[in-house]
C-alpha cells in the first residue's frame, strides 16, 4: 500500500483504487470539504504525474474521459483549490511523492489500464439529497427532481413565476462554469424541447454566479445530477413506435403539453423567452400535440 499524507489531504493507493481525503488545512477548497472523501478505482485513470517546486509540489491525476460526472459536467473549469484530483505535497515529502506515483503507475501497466475514453461512469457522484445556495438562487436535487429557489438579488423577470421544479427526465444537459473576470459564472438546466439564448441573468433554467466563495457548491449539484442523466458516450435509445395516425394522445401527456405552453407564455411575457425563442419553443410543443 502507498500513502501520502499532508496538510493539504490524504491520499492512498492499494492497488485497486485510490481513496483522495481532503484535508483541513485552510487552503483547502470548500468543494473538496464538501465532497469528502472519493474512491477512484484504478480502471478510471488515465495516468498520474509529480511536479516539483522550489516550496511544495504537486501530485495530479488524470482520469479517463467521461469517468467521472463531476469533470463533465465542470469540463476542467475547478480551480485549483477544488480540484480533488489534486494534492499539493511539500518538499519534505517530495521522495514519498515519487514512490506514490511509481506504484500507481506499475499497477496501471500490470492491469493494462487502457487510457481512451469510457462509455459509463466509473465514480458515482456526489450522493443526493443535496442543497447548494450562491448567486442568485438555491439548487437542491433529491435524485428525481431540480429545486430552484430564488432570493433577493434575482432579477423580476426571473422571479416571478416563482420556485422552478425540472424533472430528471426533462433535462437534457447540466453544466457550471465559474465567474471569470467581469464574466458571472453560472449552474444551467438545458431543458427538452424548451431551448432559450437568454442569459443566465433571466434564464429561470439557471443560477447566476457572482465569484464568491459558496460558487464551487452549485458544481457538486451539477455532477450529482449528471451521473443521473444518460452518459453521453452511451449509445442512444432506441426511438420508440409511433402511435397509429389518429390515435388519441394520453391525456396526462396532453395536460402536461398545455402546462408547457402556459409556462412558455408566462416566459415570453416577462421578457425571459424573446419572440424568436417563444415561437420555436410554442412550435415544438404543438408537434407533440
Amino acid at each position: 500500500m502507498a500513502e501520502i499524507i499532508q496538510r493539504d489531504g490524504t491520499w492512498s493507493f492499494d492497488g485497486d483504487a485510490l481513496r483522495l481525503t481532503p484535508g483541513r488545512d485552510k487552503n483547502v477548497g470548500l468543494l473538496r470539504k464538501a465532497l469528502g472523501e472519493l474512491v477512484v478505482p484504478l480502471g478510471a485513470l488515465a495516468g498520474v504525474s509529480f511536479e516539483q517546486g522550489r516550496r511544495s509540489g504537486r501530485l495530479r491525476l488524470r482520469l479517463r474521459s467521461g469517468a467521472d460526472p463531476l469533470l463533465h459536467a465542470t469540463a476542467g473549469r475547478l480551480a485549483e483549490p477544488h480540484d480533488p484530483y489534486q494534492l499539493v505535497v511539500e518538499s519534505d515529502r517530495y521522495g514519498v511523492a515519487e514512490y506514490f506515483v511509481d506504484e500507481v503507475r506499475n499497477a496501471l501497466l500490470l492491469d493494462q489500464v487502457p487510457t481512451d475514453p469510457v462509455s459509463e461512469y466509473l465514480l458515482p457522484g456526489p450522493a443526493v439529497p443535496l442543497s447548494a445556495a450562491a448567486g442568485d438562487g438555491v439548487a437542491s436535487f433529491d435524485g428525481e427532481q431540480v429545486r430552484l429557489e430564488w432570493n433577493w438579488k434575482t432579477e423580476d423577470a426571473k422571479s416571478a413565476a416563482g420556485t422552478r421544479l425540472l424533472s430528471l427526465a426533462d433535462i437534457a444537459a447540466v453544466e457550471w462554469h465559474p465567474a471569470v473576470g467581469l464574466e458571472n459564472g453560472y449552474l444551467r438546466f438545458t431543458v427538452r424541447n424548451a431551448p432559450t439564448k437568454a442569459p443566465p441573468k433571466y434564464d429561470p433554467n439557471s443560477v447566476e454566479l457572482w465569484g464568491f466563495k459558496k460558487d464551487p457548491l452549485m458544481a457538486m449539484v451539477a455532477a450529482a445530477v449528471q451521473a443521473r442523466l444518460p452518459h453521453p458516450a452511451a449509445a442512444p435509445a432506441p426511438v420508440a413506435a409511433l402511435p397509429a395516425q389518429g390515435a388519441p394522445a394520453a391525456a396526462d401527456d396532453h395536460d402536461a403539453l398545455l402546462r408547457r405552453l402556459r409556462e412558455l407564455g408566462d416566459l415570453h411575457r416577462t421578457g425571459v423567452l424573446t419572440d424568436e425563442e417563444f415561437t420555436l419553443a410554442k412550435q415544438a410543443v404543438l408537434k407533440r400535440m
